[in-house]
């Protein structure tokens, strides 16, 4: 493996927002038929009401990623994935993800990933659960700050007065 490939796979496989249950091996793969992209500050990355076409790993610098009706943009960064709920539903984009900065990623478009899950099952188990993972955290983000429920003693059944 290339030291450009050496870095390119600790950037991602160290990254706590991105798809943690990728192996080494996993990410070997990935950064073997992935395509490096390069965007400047403002370029779009995903478009919304637009289909997509696979999906980015950041490698260097910062997207935003602009919901509608949400007054704060998250921000994604090295290491985090962008363009995965238009890849899995196979439907448009339902929001704009716009480069902060320049930008480097690499980008695996559907026919590469699909090749990549029939040659190894078990590479796309990790990833469509890293996948999974990722979409309820950024879910609860934006449901808001967890709170846990407040236990209460179990029903002892009916009081009896003496």
């Amino acid at each position: 493996m290339s030291k450009v490939i050496e870095q390119d796979v600790s950037i991602l496989s160290s990254s706590k927002r991105g798809l943690v249950y990728l192996t080494a091996n996993d990410w070997a793969l990935v950064a073997d038929k992935a395509s490096r992209v390069l965007f400047k500050k403002g370029e779009v990355l995903v478009q919304r009401g637009k289909r997509g076409n696979g999906v980015y790993l950041l490698l260097k610098g910062a997207a935003r990623v602009q919901i509608p009706l949400q007054a704060a943009a998250p921000l994604i960064g090295p290491g985090e994935i962008c363009g995965e709920m238009s890849f899995l539903e196979d439907a448009a984009a339902s929001a704009n993800v716009v480069a902060e900065g320049d930008v480097e990623a690499y980008h695996l478009d559907p026919p590469t990933l699909q090749s990549l899950f029939e040659l190894f099952p078990h590479l796309a188990s990790r990833f469509y659960r890293s996948l999974a993972t990722n979409l309820s955290r950024r879910l609860r983000d934006v449901i808001g700050p967890r709170s846990e429920p407040r236990a209460e003693p179990p029903d002892s059944g009916p009081k009896r007065s003496s």
